[in-house]
């Protein structure tokens, strides 16, 4: 009878180890979150190039996402760690456009430690701080409804895409840096970033850069409403650039402060929820100054269609139109080329998107680009591309 007893008291001890070990696992589990996605574009000069060819690039992204409160009790703190990978061709070399025409073509095909950063929440989470490698295009100079079109201005404009040593923090290099957000009712949002000026990743020839000897990159950011949305941002460097023109007594770049602004507004149009067809618009406006950078400004504007089937919730289709304002600096060294220098650069983007499989999407874009590589002579461009994205886990 006794025997009987323990065997009992010993089953019952193990049970409740073996329970307790199993909600652990699922807490850490939950804790955790694991995204791959593969994109593989063909992506070719179809008119207004001097050969009709195509390229293949691909894009391997894997990000892991860690509430450190449910992984180690870190009260309101997460990790976020970006690896990339891009591989193949450079469709610009055909088309010779000053802009790009893929947002996944890189200049050095490599694998990179992209982003790692830690963020504290504070102040009820109304506040958060971010430290680390860190892309600012993901959460300054963005729209939502911008987001399936695959030129690069629409991703961020050109008139700051184009500063700094070697860029500033965005794809596919990014730098060290520290960012504050406040949030508050209504979509209220104000946001600070201090960048470290070189761009530069764990997987780039130097890796990333921490002696600021070429200074930061400050940018702020400003705005309201959710579906409704309106912001303001304004960015500078604390160190002067290399101008692209002028230069100084011994024949090195002269030194001029690059700064700029930008505007950016989102609207709906329809919304059909979940299951009917939904409607977005968005224009953005930059400006810089000129003298750091090729472009004076530009502008992006277009529309994203949400749910364009019945039937067919994944089905999105995008229009864009875009200008990138060329400034009286870049014009004249376009000139000193050769070259029958534009006002600007601008383009047309058409695309559509739809899931074929539950883990494959397929986009055809087309783009068409008046004045390529900023030349008055050259004939409009005609790009073609189809994006095929697998999501792998």
């Amino acid at each position: 009878m006794l025997r009987s007893t323990k065997t009992r008291l010993v089953a019952g001890a193990a049970a409740c180890v073996l329970l307790g070990a199993t909600a652990a696992q699922a807490q850490d589990a939950a804790a955790w979150t694991v995204e791959g996605t593969y994109t593989a574009d063909v992506t070719g000069a179809l008119d207004g190039a001097d050969s009709r060819a195509g390229w293949f690039l691909d894009n391997l992204d894997i990000i892991v996402d860690g509430d450190l409160e449910a992984a180690a009790g870190w009260r309101g703190a997460k990790l976020h760690l970006y690896l990339l990978n891009n591989s193949g061709g450079q469709p610009n070399d055909l088309v010779g456009t000053l802009q790009g025409v893929d947002n996944i073509e890189v200049s050095r095909q490599r694998a990179r430690l992209y982003e790692l950063w830690i963020e504290q929440s504070f102040a009820d989470g109304r506040a958060s701080l971010l430290a680390g490698l860190y892309d600012l295009n993901s959460e300054f100079y963005s729209t939502e409804a911008s987001g399936l079109l695959i030129a690069p201005p629409f991703g961020i404009g050109s008139e700051i895409a184009a500063t700094g040593p070697n860029g500033p923090s965005i794809f596919p290099s990014t730098a060290l840096a520290a960012r504050l957000r406040f949030s508050g009712e209504d979509g209220r949002y104000a946001q600070l970033a201090v960048v470290n000026a070189r761009a530069g990743t764990i997987g780039d020839p130097d890796g990333p850069d921490t002696n600021l000897d070429n200074g930061a990159l400050v940018i702020g950011e400003a705005g309201v409403g959710e579906g409704r949305r309106l912001a303001l941002g304004a960015w500078t460097y604390t160190e002067a650039q290399d101008d692209i023109r002028d230069l100084r007594a011994d024949g090195s770049p002269a030194q001029s402060d690059a700064r700029g602004a930008y505007l950016l507004a989102e609207h709906p149009l329809a919304d059909g929820g979940d299951a009917a067809l939904s409607a977005s618009a968005f224009l953005r406006i930059g400006v810089s100054d000129g003298d750091t950078t090729d472009f004076r400004g530009g502008w992006q504007a277009g529309v994203l269609v949400e749910r364009v089937f019945p039937g067919r919730p994944d089905s999105a289709f995008s229009v864009g139109v875009e200008q990138g304002i060329l400034s009286s600096k870049g014009r004249a060294n376009l000139r000193d080329a050769g070259i029958d220098a534009a006002g600007a650069e601008s383009s047309l983007e058409i695309t559509y998107s739809d899931r074929i499989h539950p883990r494959v999407t397929v986009q055809p874009d087309l783009q068409l680009i008046r004045h390529p590589g900023g030349d008055r002579r050259r004939d409009t461009a005609v790009v073609g591309a189809l994006r095929v994205t697998v999501d792998l886990f």
